[in-house]
């Protein structure tokens, strides 16, 4: 992305080259023509011109070595100085007479691809006071056989056409390619700073909700906590007091959910150990949902540990009660080590045995609420979504065997060190 947007870098990369080979392309014609057509050419001044040129082309190539963005003003000031070593070579060679007068041409589109078209006026306005002052005032060029002149001047003209389109065709087509790629990279930070609008603007609602549910939670955890001492002693409420135990572990699960909400607005959660953590939540999570069949696969490595709990908690809370939501018949979570282009992760994997989530409908989840064909509207995942992105890590919804939806959520591992990767590693070979 700094690449990319970074245009005024990448012309000028792209000026260093084409005034690379301008000037090889100089000194081969000047050779050219004064070996083969025995032309007397003013070489001292003409090797002086392109030895000013090699030494700009080399301050040139410090420039781009560093990592500052250029200013239109410099590329502008680029172009004017190729655009008077143009002239001046012209001038001691012919002037408008010279074959090569129309290179004036592709200078023009080069800029007007990369400057504003103020600048890119004053360009044009300069190419053509030169081109007016060539036509008056310039050193003739001087050939020993002036017969075959036309065909000189034909093959010159020929040389000249095969430059201009290859520079205009070469340079205009990796700008463009350049200015499309930066295009559809701002498209995509637009996209992304909308989805997290919708993403805070939801968290605000939630938090406005929770600061609302806190007295009513109060007051029927007061009630229950009533109940159940009332079931003890009345006969009556005697057989409702599994039921009131129950309502409890319920409330003080609401309870516990509003305090990490508070916590988490004032400030992000300690690093804990993942093994620790995960049994904690798991049995949470078994509380909201007795009535799922609920399995904790494999064994969680001992290496991991997580630095925001709060959030992850949240986003594998989201994500068991969508598949609890989808059957209950069997939900399992398996969390493990997962090594993805050099960067030691953390893998969560939450399966289910329902019908599955529609292909359609699975590659629109995450950027945007959808409502779902079980009658969910999509908000949690949406959320859950970009929390993922927000840790640094994602989200992906695949079709599990024999059936069901399978979730995969990757995070980084903050407690990785080289030894855990070689274990990971060696355990991958295994």
């Amino acid at each position: 992305m700094h690449r990319i947007t970074n245009t005024g870098r990448v012309n000028l990369g792209h000026l260093f080259w084409l005034r690379s080979l301008a000037i090889i392309g100089q000194l081969t014609t000047i050779a050219v023509v004064q070996i083969f057509y025995s032309a007397k050419l003013p070489l001292p001044a003409m090797l002086l011109v392109v030895a000013l040129e090699m030494f700009f082309n080399g301050l040139t190539w410090l420039r781009v070595a560093r990592a500052q963005p250029e200013t239109n003003v410099e590329l502008f000031g680029q172009m004017w100085v190729d655009l008077g070593a143009l002239s001046a070579l012209l001038f001691l060679s012919g002037g408008s007479t010279n074959p090569f007068v129309t290179l004036y041409l592709p200078s023009l589109a080069i800029s007007a691809a990369i400057l504003p078209w103020t600048m890119t006026a004053w360009l044009a306005l300069f190419a053509v006071s030169c081109y007016a002052l060539l036509s008056y005032n310039y050193v003739p060029l001087n050939i020993e056989n002036p017969s075959n002149l036309f065909d000189y001047f034909r093959t010159g003209l020929w040389v000249n056409f095969m430059v201009s389109v290859g520079l205009i065709g070469w340079f205009v087509a990796r700008m463009s390619r350049a200015l499309r790629v930066r295009d559809a990279a701002l498209a995509d930070a637009q996209q992304r700073h909308l989805r997290d609008e919708r993403a805070v603007a939801l968290g605000v609602q939630a938090a406005t909700v929770a600061h609302e549910m806190g007295t009513p939670l109060s007051t029927i955890a007061m009630l229950s906590e009533e109940l159940r001492d009332s079931a003890a002693h009345d006969r009556n409420l005697a057989p409702y007091a599994a039921d009131f135990e129950l309502l409890e572990q319920q409330m003080a699960l609401c309870t516990s959910a509003l305090a990490r909400l508070r916590s988490r607005a004032t400030g992000p959660s300690n690093r804990q150990p993942l093994r620790e953590w995960l049994a904690s939540f798991i049995e949470q999570w078994r509380l909201r949902h007795p009535q799922v069949k609920f399995e904790h696969a494999g064994k969680t490595p001992e290496s991991m540990s997580i630095d925001d709990s709060v959030a992850i908690g949240q986003i594998l809370t989201i994500l068991l009660d969508n598949a609890a939501r989808a059957s209950s018949e069997l939900v399992t979570l398996q969390a493990s080590a997962e090594k993805v282009e050099g960067v030691q992760m953390v893998r969560f994997d939450i399966c289910d045995r329902g019908p599955g989530i529609p292909p359609a409908l699975r590659s629109s989840l995450g950027a945007a609420p959808v409502d779902s064909t079980q009658g969910g509207h999509g908000v949690g995942l949406y959320l859950a979504f970009a929390a993922a992105a927000r840790l640094q890590g994602s989200i992906e919804l695949a079709a599990d065997q024999p059936r069901g939806t399978r979730a995969i959520l990757r995070l980084p591992n903050i407690g990785a060190s080289p030894a855990d990767d070689a274990r990971t590693e060696s355990s991958g070979a295994a």
